[in-house]
């Protein structure tokens, strides 16, 4: 083999060590997916969310739709504020939903639009009402154990309750007194007088 195929292969190995390096970092950024077309703003307000990181794909029906632009804090209402990249080809109406969503049991969390029924769609600059935060596996774990402990501790306290009165019938007749008849004993104004 010539020295310039042994360069020419080499060349090739490079270049798809760096496209494979670079399709990497796009994946672990999500940024894998490039919209250049026209977009609009929306934003939404959750109590939790979660993990939901900037770039992460916004979807309805498994179709990425748009992507999340930043994420902030509300210091009046305590929420987070998630602001959302919209793709203008795809229009939903006012009153659709928002929720957290993840990928598998530990993957990464999106956003799941749901559509409503108004006929009026969202436009630039719009707020989704109806939200749902991201579900925390730690509240869940602790739900969980919370319902084990109670359930466990409640037939502890119903066999307690349950022996006091098995025990009150076996007393009630020992207690009863005895009613024997009594023969009346004469007063003493009612003696016969002696014989004289």
């Amino acid at each position: 083999m010539s020295r310039e195929k042994v360069d020419l292969w080499m060349g090739l190995f490079v270049l798809l060590g760096a496209a494979a390096i670079i399709f990497l970092a796009l994946k672990a950024g999500n940024l894998s997916t490039f919209s250049f077309g026209k977009s609009y703003t929306i934003t939404a307000n959750f109590d939790n969310i979660g993990g939901l990181k900037s770039r992460a794909p916004v979807k309805s029906a498994g179709v990425v739709v748009g992507r999340v632009s930043s994420v902030s804090f509300d210091d009046k209402m305590y929420q987070g504020i998630v602001t959302l990249d919209m793709d203008s080809k795809y229009q939903f109406p006012s009153d659709s939903s928002a929720k957290i969503l993840t990928s598998g049991l530990l993957g990464e969390q999106y956003i799941g639009i749901e559509p409503g029924g108004d006929e009026k769609n969202f436009a630039a600059g719009d707020k989704i009402l109806y939200t749902q935060s991201a579900v925390v596996l730690e509240n869940l774990i602790s739900q969980f154990l919370y319902s084990k402990a109670s359930d466990a501790a409640s037939p502890a306290a119903g066999s307690g309750d349950s022996a006091a009165p098995a025990a009150a019938p076996a007393a009630a007749p020992a207690a009863a007194p005895s009613a024997a008849p009594t023969a009346p004993t004469p007063s003493a104004g009612s003696q016969e007088p002696a014989n004289k």
